[in-house]
Protein backbone atom coordinates (compact mmCIF):
# COMPACT_ATOMS: atom_id res chain seq x y z
CA UNK A 1 0.00 0.00 0.00
CA UNK A 2 1.01 3.63 -0.44
CA UNK A 3 1.45 5.21 2.99
CA UNK A 4 1.99 8.91 3.77
CA UNK A 5 3.12 9.68 7.32
CA UNK A 6 2.56 13.24 8.55
CA UNK A 7 3.96 15.30 11.41
CA UNK A 8 1.40 18.14 11.75
CA UNK A 9 2.45 21.78 12.22
CA UNK A 10 2.56 23.55 15.54
CA UNK A 11 -0.55 25.67 16.19
CA UNK A 12 -0.18 29.41 15.53
CA UNK A 13 1.45 31.45 18.33
CA UNK A 14 2.28 28.40 20.45
CA UNK A 15 5.64 28.12 22.19
CA UNK A 16 7.47 25.83 19.74
CA UNK A 17 10.82 24.12 20.09
CA UNK A 18 13.20 23.84 17.14
CA UNK A 19 12.07 20.88 15.02
CA UNK A 20 13.22 17.48 16.23
CA UNK A 21 13.52 14.37 14.09
CA UNK A 22 10.20 12.54 14.75
CA UNK A 23 11.23 9.11 16.02
CA UNK A 24 7.71 7.69 16.01
CA UNK A 25 7.34 8.38 12.30
CA UNK A 26 10.82 6.99 11.72
CA UNK A 27 9.93 3.68 13.34
CA UNK A 28 6.56 3.43 11.57
CA UNK A 29 8.19 4.17 8.22
CA UNK A 30 10.81 1.50 8.86
CA UNK A 31 8.39 -1.29 9.74
CA UNK A 32 6.14 -0.37 6.79
CA UNK A 33 9.04 -0.47 4.33
CA UNK A 34 10.30 -3.75 5.80
CA UNK A 35 6.86 -5.24 5.08
CA UNK A 36 6.74 -4.09 1.47
CA UNK A 37 4.75 -0.88 1.69
CA UNK A 38 5.62 2.33 -0.19
CA UNK A 39 6.20 5.13 2.34
CA UNK A 40 6.56 8.91 2.11
CA UNK A 41 6.84 11.48 4.91
CA UNK A 42 5.54 15.04 5.16
CA UNK A 43 7.03 16.79 8.20
CA UNK A 44 5.20 20.10 8.49
CA UNK A 45 7.26 21.20 11.49
CA UNK A 46 10.68 20.61 9.96
CA UNK A 47 9.71 22.12 6.61
CA UNK A 48 7.61 24.96 8.11
CA UNK A 49 4.55 23.95 6.08
CA UNK A 50 1.23 25.70 6.56
CA UNK A 51 -2.09 23.89 6.07
CA UNK A 52 -2.21 25.31 2.55
CA UNK A 53 1.31 24.00 1.91
CA UNK A 54 0.29 20.58 3.19
CA UNK A 55 -2.76 20.52 0.92
CA UNK A 56 -0.59 21.37 -2.09
CA UNK A 57 1.96 18.66 -1.19
CA UNK A 58 -0.72 16.06 -0.52
CA UNK A 59 -2.43 16.75 -3.85
CA UNK A 60 0.80 15.58 -5.52
CA UNK A 61 1.10 12.47 -3.33
CA UNK A 62 -0.45 9.11 -4.17
CA UNK A 63 -1.84 7.71 -0.96
CA UNK A 64 -3.99 4.82 0.29
CA UNK A 65 -3.44 5.57 3.99
CA UNK A 66 -2.45 8.81 5.68
CA UNK A 67 -0.98 8.22 9.13
CA UNK A 68 -0.57 11.16 11.50
CA UNK A 69 1.05 11.53 14.89
CA UNK A 70 0.36 14.19 17.49
CA UNK A 71 1.09 15.37 20.97
CA UNK A 72 -1.56 17.25 22.93
CA UNK A 73 -0.22 20.53 21.55
CA UNK A 74 -0.48 19.41 17.91
CA UNK A 75 -3.73 17.46 18.31
CA UNK A 76 -5.99 20.06 16.70
CA UNK A 77 -3.44 20.51 13.91
CA UNK A 78 -3.60 16.77 13.28
CA UNK A 79 -7.39 16.97 13.00
CA UNK A 80 -7.00 19.75 10.43
CA UNK A 81 -4.48 17.66 8.48
CA UNK A 82 -6.90 14.71 8.53
CA UNK A 83 -9.72 16.92 7.28
CA UNK A 84 -7.60 18.27 4.42
CA UNK A 85 -6.40 14.78 3.50
CA UNK A 86 -9.97 13.49 3.21
CA UNK A 87 -11.02 16.52 1.16
CA UNK A 88 -8.17 15.87 -1.27
CA UNK A 89 -8.48 12.06 -1.30
CA UNK A 90 -11.90 10.96 0.05
CA UNK A 91 -11.05 7.27 -0.44
CA UNK A 92 -7.88 7.28 1.68
CA UNK A 93 -7.97 5.99 5.25
CA UNK A 94 -6.99 8.59 7.88
CA UNK A 95 -5.23 7.15 10.93
CA UNK A 96 -4.06 9.10 13.99
CA UNK A 97 -1.73 7.91 16.76
CA UNK A 98 0.40 9.32 19.55
CA UNK A 99 0.15 10.02 23.28
CA UNK A 100 -2.80 12.39 23.17
CA UNK A 101 -5.28 10.26 21.24
CA UNK A 102 -4.26 7.16 23.17
CA UNK A 103 -6.33 8.70 25.97
CA UNK A 104 -8.69 10.76 23.78
CA UNK A 105 -9.55 8.18 21.13
CA UNK A 106 -13.35 8.23 21.01
CA UNK A 107 -13.41 12.00 21.52
CA UNK A 108 -11.11 12.43 18.52
CA UNK A 109 -13.34 10.35 16.25
CA UNK A 110 -16.39 12.32 17.37
CA UNK A 111 -14.63 15.67 16.93
CA UNK A 112 -13.27 14.94 13.43
CA UNK A 113 -15.49 13.23 10.84
CA UNK A 114 -12.44 12.87 8.58
CA UNK A 115 -10.70 10.49 11.00
CA UNK A 116 -11.24 6.77 10.46
CA UNK A 117 -8.97 4.99 12.96
CA UNK A 118 -7.09 5.78 16.17
CA UNK A 119 -3.98 3.75 17.01
CA UNK A 120 -3.38 3.68 20.76
CA UNK A 121 -0.06 3.29 22.61
CA UNK A 122 2.81 1.62 20.66
CA UNK A 123 1.96 1.77 16.98
CA UNK A 124 4.34 -0.44 15.02
CA UNK A 125 2.65 -3.87 15.23
CA UNK A 126 -0.85 -2.38 15.37
CA UNK A 127 -0.29 -0.28 12.25
CA UNK A 128 0.99 -3.26 10.26
CA UNK A 129 -2.02 -5.38 11.15
CA UNK A 130 -4.29 -2.46 10.33
CA UNK A 131 -2.68 -2.12 6.88
CA UNK A 132 -3.20 -5.83 6.21
CA UNK A 133 -6.91 -5.51 7.04
CA UNK A 134 -7.29 -2.39 4.91
CA UNK A 135 -5.49 -3.98 1.96
CA UNK A 136 -7.86 -6.97 1.97
CA UNK A 137 -10.86 -4.76 2.85
CA UNK A 138 -11.45 -6.88 5.95
CA UNK A 139 -13.22 -5.84 9.15
CA UNK A 140 -11.14 -3.93 11.70
CA UNK A 141 -12.83 -5.77 14.53
CA UNK A 142 -10.21 -7.46 16.68
CA UNK A 143 -7.24 -5.30 15.63
CA UNK A 144 -5.83 -4.79 19.12
CA UNK A 145 -4.86 -1.25 20.05
CA UNK A 146 -7.32 0.49 17.70
CA UNK A 147 -10.49 2.51 18.00
CA UNK A 148 -12.37 2.94 14.74
CA UNK A 149 -15.47 4.20 13.03
CA UNK A 150 -17.73 1.47 11.64
CA UNK A 151 -19.43 1.83 8.26
CA UNK A 152 -22.69 2.71 10.04
CA UNK A 153 -20.92 5.53 11.91
CA UNK A 154 -20.80 3.82 15.30
CA UNK A 155 -17.51 3.76 17.21
CA UNK A 156 -15.80 0.53 18.19
CA UNK A 157 -12.90 0.12 20.61
CA UNK A 158 -10.75 -3.00 20.41
CA UNK A 159 -8.78 -4.18 23.45
CA UNK A 160 -5.27 -2.89 24.14
CA UNK A 161 -2.35 -4.57 22.39
CA UNK A 162 0.39 -6.07 24.60
CA UNK A 163 3.65 -4.12 24.55
CA UNK A 164 6.52 -5.17 22.28
CA UNK A 165 8.79 -7.18 24.56
CA UNK A 166 11.90 -7.48 22.38
CA UNK A 167 12.72 -3.99 21.11
CA UNK A 168 15.69 -5.37 19.17
CA UNK A 169 13.13 -6.84 16.75
CA UNK A 170 12.28 -3.36 15.52
CA UNK A 171 14.22 -2.05 12.49
CA UNK A 172 16.17 1.17 12.92
CA UNK A 173 14.12 4.33 12.18
CA UNK A 174 13.82 5.21 8.49
CA UNK A 175 15.57 8.58 8.65
CA UNK A 176 16.22 8.38 4.90
CA UNK A 177 12.54 9.21 4.38
CA UNK A 178 13.03 12.64 5.97
CA UNK A 179 14.68 15.86 4.90
CA UNK A 180 17.54 15.53 7.38
CA UNK A 181 18.98 18.90 6.36
CA UNK A 182 15.95 20.57 7.98
CA UNK A 183 17.12 19.53 11.45
CA UNK A 184 20.58 21.10 11.54
CA UNK A 185 21.39 23.28 14.55
CA UNK A 186 24.65 25.24 14.64
CA UNK A 187 25.85 23.11 11.74
CA UNK A 188 25.05 19.81 13.48
CA UNK A 189 22.24 17.27 13.17
CA UNK A 190 21.53 15.68 16.56
CA UNK A 191 20.24 12.21 15.74
CA UNK A 192 17.81 10.89 18.36
CA UNK A 193 17.84 7.35 19.73
CA UNK A 194 15.42 5.66 22.09
CA UNK A 195 17.01 2.69 23.86
CA UNK A 196 14.13 1.73 26.16
CA UNK A 197 10.39 2.03 26.57
CA UNK A 198 8.35 2.19 29.74
CA UNK A 199 9.28 3.57 33.13
CA UNK A 200 9.63 2.26 36.67
CA UNK A 201 8.11 5.45 38.10
CA UNK A 202 4.56 6.82 38.02
CA UNK A 203 4.82 10.63 38.03
CA UNK A 204 1.46 12.41 38.18
CA UNK A 205 2.17 14.80 35.29
CA UNK A 206 3.69 12.29 32.84
CA UNK A 207 1.99 10.48 29.96
CA UNK A 208 5.07 8.44 28.95
CA UNK A 209 4.65 5.72 31.56
CA UNK A 210 0.96 5.45 30.74
CA UNK A 211 1.75 5.31 27.04
CA UNK A 212 4.55 2.71 27.20
CA UNK A 213 3.84 0.88 30.44
CA UNK A 214 5.20 0.47 33.96
CA UNK A 215 7.65 -2.23 32.89
CA UNK A 216 11.08 -1.14 31.64
CA UNK A 217 11.88 -2.74 28.27
CA UNK A 218 15.40 -2.27 26.93
CA UNK A 219 17.28 -2.67 23.69
CA UNK A 220 20.53 -4.60 23.97
CA UNK A 221 23.77 -2.58 24.16
CA UNK A 222 24.96 -4.13 20.87
CA UNK A 223 21.75 -3.13 19.09
CA UNK A 224 22.02 0.45 20.40
CA UNK A 225 25.65 0.88 19.34
CA UNK A 226 24.94 -0.78 15.98
CA UNK A 227 22.49 2.05 15.31
CA UNK A 228 24.97 4.73 16.42
CA UNK A 229 27.65 3.26 14.15
CA UNK A 230 25.22 3.00 11.21
CA UNK A 231 24.13 6.64 11.57
CA UNK A 232 27.72 7.76 11.97
CA UNK A 233 28.72 5.98 8.76
CA UNK A 234 25.62 6.79 6.69
CA UNK A 235 25.06 10.44 7.53
CA UNK A 236 28.54 11.46 8.64
CA UNK A 237 27.21 12.93 11.89
CA UNK A 238 28.84 12.32 15.23
CA UNK A 239 26.39 13.83 17.75
CA UNK A 240 23.49 11.88 19.23
CA UNK A 241 20.82 12.40 21.85
CA UNK A 242 19.12 9.66 23.85
CA UNK A 243 15.39 10.27 24.24
CA UNK A 244 14.90 7.80 27.10
CA UNK A 245 12.99 9.32 30.01
CA UNK A 246 15.61 7.97 32.44
CA UNK A 247 18.61 6.66 30.54
CA UNK A 248 20.46 5.28 33.58
CA UNK A 249 17.69 3.16 35.13
CA UNK A 250 19.74 0.03 34.41
CA UNK A 251 23.29 0.96 35.35
CA UNK A 252 24.89 -2.25 34.03
CA UNK A 253 23.35 -1.76 30.60
CA UNK A 254 24.56 1.87 30.40
CA UNK A 255 28.07 0.72 31.28
CA UNK A 256 27.93 -1.92 28.51
CA UNK A 257 26.78 0.71 25.99
CA UNK A 258 29.70 2.93 27.00
CA UNK A 259 32.15 0.04 26.80
CA UNK A 260 30.86 -0.95 23.34
CA UNK A 261 31.23 2.60 22.01
CA UNK A 262 34.84 2.66 23.20
CA UNK A 263 35.58 -0.87 21.97
CA UNK A 264 34.54 0.14 18.46
CA UNK A 265 36.60 3.35 18.76
CA UNK A 266 33.62 5.48 17.70
CA UNK A 267 34.44 9.18 17.90
CA UNK A 268 30.98 10.40 18.85
CA UNK A 269 29.38 12.81 21.27
CA UNK A 270 26.06 12.24 22.99
CA UNK A 271 23.70 13.47 25.65
CA UNK A 272 20.96 11.88 27.74
CA UNK A 273 18.36 12.62 30.38
CA UNK A 274 17.97 10.91 33.74
CA UNK A 275 17.09 11.30 37.40
CA UNK A 276 19.44 12.86 39.95
CA UNK A 277 19.21 9.74 42.14
CA UNK A 278 20.35 7.42 39.32
CA UNK A 279 23.93 8.61 38.79
CA UNK A 280 27.19 8.73 40.72
CA UNK A 281 30.76 9.83 39.97
CA UNK A 282 31.91 6.48 38.59
CA UNK A 283 28.99 6.15 36.18
CA UNK A 284 29.20 9.76 34.99
CA UNK A 285 32.94 9.36 34.40
CA UNK A 286 32.37 6.23 32.31
CA UNK A 287 29.69 8.05 30.33
CA UNK A 288 32.02 10.97 29.68
CA UNK A 289 34.86 8.66 28.61
CA UNK A 290 32.58 7.21 25.90
CA UNK A 291 31.53 10.59 24.50
CA UNK A 292 28.80 11.96 26.78
CA UNK A 293 28.97 15.76 26.86
CA UNK A 294 25.61 16.76 28.38
CA UNK A 295 23.27 15.28 31.01
CA UNK A 296 19.69 16.51 31.38
CA UNK A 297 18.42 16.18 34.95
CA UNK A 298 14.87 16.46 36.26
CA UNK A 299 15.24 19.09 38.98
CA UNK A 300 11.44 19.47 39.15
CA UNK A 301 11.50 21.86 42.15
CA UNK A 302 13.74 23.50 44.73
CA UNK A 303 11.13 22.89 47.42
CA UNK A 304 11.26 19.47 49.09
CA UNK A 305 7.54 19.65 49.87
CA UNK A 306 6.78 20.14 46.16
CA UNK A 307 9.07 17.22 45.24
CA UNK A 308 6.99 15.06 47.58
CA UNK A 309 3.70 16.37 46.18
CA UNK A 310 4.89 15.29 42.72
CA UNK A 311 5.74 11.83 44.13
CA UNK A 312 9.27 12.15 42.72
CA UNK A 313 10.93 10.46 45.73
CA UNK A 314 14.34 12.09 45.77
CA UNK A 315 16.01 14.67 48.01
CA UNK A 316 17.32 18.13 47.18
CA UNK A 317 20.75 17.05 48.45
CA UNK A 318 20.78 14.39 45.71
CA UNK A 319 20.09 17.07 43.13
CA UNK A 320 22.93 19.22 44.45
CA UNK A 321 25.33 16.26 44.41
CA UNK A 322 24.41 15.20 40.86
CA UNK A 323 24.98 18.69 39.44
CA UNK A 324 28.17 19.26 41.40
CA UNK A 325 29.64 15.92 40.36
CA UNK A 326 28.78 16.36 36.68
CA UNK A 327 30.29 19.86 36.69
CA UNK A 328 33.50 18.65 38.38
CA UNK A 329 33.86 15.99 35.67
CA UNK A 330 33.48 18.60 32.92
CA UNK A 331 29.99 17.57 31.76
CA UNK A 332 27.45 20.18 30.73
CA UNK A 333 24.22 20.02 32.73
CA UNK A 334 20.65 20.95 31.81
CA UNK A 335 17.93 21.17 34.44
CA UNK A 336 14.19 20.87 33.91
CA UNK A 337 11.81 22.41 36.42
CA UNK A 338 8.03 22.08 36.78
CA UNK A 339 6.34 25.25 38.03
CA UNK A 340 2.72 25.50 39.14
CA UNK A 341 2.07 21.89 40.13
CA UNK A 342 -0.90 21.73 42.58
CA UNK A 343 0.30 22.92 45.97
CA UNK A 344 2.76 25.42 44.45
CA UNK A 345 2.79 28.86 46.08
CA UNK A 346 4.66 31.99 45.15
CA UNK A 347 7.05 31.23 48.01
CA UNK A 348 7.81 27.65 46.85
CA UNK A 349 8.33 28.88 43.28
CA UNK A 350 10.81 31.49 44.53
CA UNK A 351 12.58 28.76 46.49
CA UNK A 352 12.97 26.87 43.22
CA UNK A 353 14.44 29.89 41.42
CA UNK A 354 16.92 30.38 44.23
CA UNK A 355 17.78 26.67 44.21
CA UNK A 356 18.45 26.69 40.46
CA UNK A 357 20.95 29.52 40.94
CA UNK A 358 22.64 27.41 43.64
CA UNK A 359 23.06 24.26 41.50
CA UNK A 360 24.06 26.50 38.55
CA UNK A 361 23.23 24.34 35.51
CA UNK A 362 24.48 25.26 32.04
CA UNK A 363 20.91 25.55 30.81
CA UNK A 364 17.46 25.42 32.38
CA UNK A 365 13.92 24.72 31.30
CA UNK A 366 11.12 26.18 33.41
CA UNK A 367 8.04 24.25 32.34
CA UNK A 368 4.50 25.03 33.46
CA UNK A 369 2.69 22.01 34.91
CA UNK A 370 0.36 20.97 32.09
CA UNK A 371 -2.60 18.62 32.62
CA UNK A 372 -2.34 16.19 29.73
CA UNK A 373 -5.31 13.84 29.26
CA UNK A 374 -4.52 10.42 30.67
CA UNK A 375 -2.57 11.73 33.68
CA UNK A 376 -3.62 11.99 37.33
CA UNK A 377 -2.87 15.72 37.09
CA UNK A 378 -5.57 16.13 34.43
CA UNK A 379 -8.08 14.16 36.49
CA UNK A 380 -7.30 16.23 39.59
CA UNK A 381 -7.66 19.68 38.05
CA UNK A 382 -10.88 18.63 36.30
CA UNK A 383 -12.32 17.24 39.52
CA UNK A 384 -11.40 20.36 41.50
CA UNK A 385 -12.77 22.72 38.86
CA UNK A 386 -9.35 24.37 38.41
CA UNK A 387 -9.06 23.84 34.65
CA UNK A 388 -9.48 27.21 32.91
CA UNK A 389 -8.15 26.57 29.39
CA UNK A 390 -9.45 23.57 27.45
CA UNK A 391 -8.09 24.59 24.03
CA UNK A 392 -5.23 22.13 23.49
CA UNK A 393 -3.47 24.66 21.22
CA UNK A 394 -2.28 26.31 24.46
CA UNK A 395 -0.88 23.15 26.09
CA UNK A 396 2.70 24.10 25.24
CA UNK A 397 4.26 23.87 28.78
CA UNK A 398 4.81 27.63 28.65
CA UNK A 399 1.19 28.72 29.13
CA UNK A 400 -0.68 28.17 32.42
CA UNK A 401 -3.91 26.27 31.80
CA UNK A 402 -5.25 25.78 35.33
CA UNK A 403 -5.41 27.85 38.49
CA UNK A 404 -5.23 26.65 42.08
CA UNK A 405 -6.30 28.49 45.25
CA UNK A 406 -2.63 28.98 46.14
CA UNK A 407 -1.35 30.42 42.84
CA UNK A 408 -3.04 32.34 40.03
CA UNK A 409 -2.28 31.75 36.38
CA UNK A 410 -1.17 35.35 35.93
CA UNK A 411 1.26 35.17 38.86
CA UNK A 412 2.64 31.85 37.60
CA UNK A 413 3.33 33.34 34.15
CA UNK A 414 5.09 36.32 35.76
CA UNK A 415 7.22 34.08 37.97
CA UNK A 416 8.25 31.91 35.00
CA UNK A 417 9.30 34.88 32.87
CA UNK A 418 11.29 36.46 35.71
CA UNK A 419 12.95 33.11 36.43
CA UNK A 420 14.23 32.90 32.86
CA UNK A 421 15.37 36.52 32.93
CA UNK A 422 17.31 36.07 36.17
CA UNK A 423 18.98 32.94 34.83
CA UNK A 424 19.91 33.96 31.29
CA UNK A 425 20.66 37.68 31.76
CA UNK A 426 23.82 37.13 33.80
CA UNK A 427 26.92 38.51 32.02
CA UNK A 428 29.12 35.88 33.67
CA UNK A 429 26.81 33.11 32.46
CA UNK A 430 26.84 34.37 28.89
CA UNK A 431 30.64 34.50 28.85
CA UNK A 432 30.83 31.01 30.34
CA UNK A 433 28.57 29.48 27.70
CA UNK A 434 30.28 31.37 24.89
CA UNK A 435 33.58 29.84 25.98
CA UNK A 436 32.08 26.33 25.92
CA UNK A 437 30.89 26.67 22.32
CA UNK A 438 29.30 23.76 20.50
CA UNK A 439 25.58 23.25 19.91
CA UNK A 440 24.65 23.71 23.56
CA UNK A 441 26.96 26.61 24.33
CA UNK A 442 25.93 28.63 21.28
CA UNK A 443 22.24 27.82 21.79
CA UNK A 444 22.46 29.08 25.38
CA UNK A 445 24.06 32.35 24.25
CA UNK A 446 21.32 32.80 21.63
CA UNK A 447 18.70 32.27 24.34
CA UNK A 448 20.39 34.86 26.56
CA UNK A 449 20.45 37.38 23.70
CA UNK A 450 16.76 36.73 22.97
CA UNK A 451 15.85 37.52 26.59
CA UNK A 452 18.07 40.61 26.51
CA UNK A 453 16.29 41.90 23.39
CA UNK A 454 12.90 41.18 24.92
CA UNK A 455 13.82 42.93 28.16
CA UNK A 456 15.06 45.97 26.21
CA UNK A 457 11.86 46.02 24.13
CA UNK A 458 9.70 45.94 27.28
CA UNK A 459 11.65 48.82 28.82
CA UNK A 460 11.32 50.95 25.66
CA UNK A 461 7.63 50.22 25.07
Amino acid sequence: MKITLVNPPYPPNAHAHPPFIPLGIGYLGAVCEKNGHDVSVIDCQAEHLTYADFRSRFERTECDVVGMTSTTLTYKSALMVATIAKEVRPDCTAVLGGPHVTFWDQNALRECPGLDVIVRREGEVTFLELLDRLKTKSSLSGVKGTTFRKKNGELARNEDRPFIENLDDLPFPAFHLMNIGSFKRVGKTLFPLITSRGCVYWCDFCTAVRMFGRGYRMRSPKNVVDEIEMLNNKFGESQFTFYDDAFTVDRARVEKICDEIRRRKLRVQWDCGTRVDMVDRALLQKMKDSGCIVVWFGVESGSQSMIEKMHKRFKLDQTKLAFRTARELGLLTVGSVVLGFPGETEQSALETIKFVKEIDPDSIGYYVATPYPGTPLYDLVKEKGWLKITDFNHYDTATPTFETPSLSMQKLAEIRYKAYQQFYLRPGYMLRMLSKGGVYGISAVKTSLAYAVRALHLRLS
